[in-house]
């Protein structure tokens, strides 16, 4: 059994027909929620040790590892009927798409420590651990994720190029 037939098993059945209608964003969001778990463990563990004085970079660094991570789960489970295109082309677009999402992703946590100044001395050390999580774990990440699912599916995995990828699926033994 996958891993989307686990969930779909286990959810009520109104909300059931939803995520099988919306299957290929309920990958998506477990892809996401992976990725999310990469980017802060490489966070803070940057963060709190070696990149102590440079968070935005540490979370920058974070960020890139989590989408190389990404590229490869949304391809081959994610998106594996989408596409069609020149593998470079693909891995191209997806890069240029996270690219921008980065950016959009530090945007809330530049703000807060350099427009806001949560950070040490101006507040207590927890405040500014609160404060870099909620603002680039939590409202950059939910803003970069929303600007990717739409890039992804309209410029990196058309539908319109998937119709070789799901003949190519379908004929695949299970």
């Amino acid at each position: 059994m996958t891993v989307v037939e686990t969930v779909l098993s286990r959810t009520p059945e109104p909300l059931r027909a939803v995520l099988i209608k919306h299957r290929e964003m309920l990958k998506f969001a477990l892809v996401g929620a992976t990725t999310f778990v990469v980017d802060n463990g490489v966070w803070y563990l940057l963060k709190l040790s070696v990149l102590e004085s440079k968070p935005t970079t540490a979370k920058a660094i974070a960020i890139i590892v989590a989408t190389i991570v990404s590229y490869v789960l949304n391809r081959e489970w994610s998106f594996r009927t989408r596409g069609g295109r020149e593998r470079t082309h693909e891995a191209t677009l997806f890069f240029v798409i996270s690219g921008i999402a980065v950016v959009v992703n530090l945007i809330p946590l530049y703000l807060s420590r350099y427009a806001l100044h949560l950070e040490v001395p101006h507040v207590t050390r927890l405040v500014q651990e609160v404060a870099d999580f909620t603002s680039g774990s939590i409202i950059g990440m939910l803003l970069a994720m929303v600007f990717r699912f739409w890039g992804f599916k309209r410029w990196v995995f058309p539908d319109d190029l998937g119709e070789r990828r799901r003949e190519q699926v379908t004929r695949l033994p299970r």
